[in-house]
């Protein structure tokens, strides 16, 4: 995902036209947290932050499920690893946290917090896929045989085995 969730590709906020449009992105592993709020096709805020890069962007003024946290009402606990000492956590609060928040507040539901009894359940929410082509390029027909014409032309699997010295054997079979 992006870094500056204000700038994700112009069709998306064009297709939001007349309605609000949310993104939200988090990564558990570095504490990153990114969400942007468009109405129709107006950005009114965004927010990228994670304990290694900072703020890396803070457009517009908070959202009400925001300011506890900016407040301080809602520091981060960190746990520091066994024989560390522990270090004032980078930011006022756990970006994972308030993400779970924005989900909440922007989408309805949480993905890793404890719901609430309003919460949608996010398992029952369905989502289409759609399938885009080129007009112009292949029919489906034709881009399935493609593969299937590629698997016919190798030749049959070679099976190996490693040998004590580390060289390949091959053998016969699977």
């Amino acid at each position: 995902m992006i870094d500056a969730p204000s700038e994700p590709p112009e069709h998306w906020v064009a297709a939001s036209a007349g309605r609000r449009l949310a993104l939200h992105a988090m990564h558990s592993a570095v504490d990153w947290l990114a969400f942007a709020v468009w109405e129709d096709g107006r950005l009114v805020r965004s927010l990228s932050l994670s304990p290694d890069s900072g703020i890396i962007e803070n457009i517009g003024e908070p959202l009400p499920f925001e300011l506890p946290y900016w407040a301080g009402d809602r520091p981060a606990d960190i746990v520091p690893w066994p024989g560390e000492e522990e270090e004032p956590y980078a930011l006022p609060f756990h970006p994972l946290d308030l993400g779970e928040d924005a989900l909440r507040a922007l989408c309805g539901f949480v993905q890793e917090g404890l719901p609430q009894p309003d919460d949608v359940d996010a398992d029952a929410i369905e989502l289409y896929g759609f399938h885009v082509r080129d007009p112009h390029g292949p029919s489906l027909a034709e881009q399935e045989a493609e593969p299937r014409r590629a698997v016919e032309a190798m030749a049959p699997p070679r099976f190996y085995t490693l040998s004590p010295d580390g060289s390949l054997i091959e053998r016969d079979g699977p």
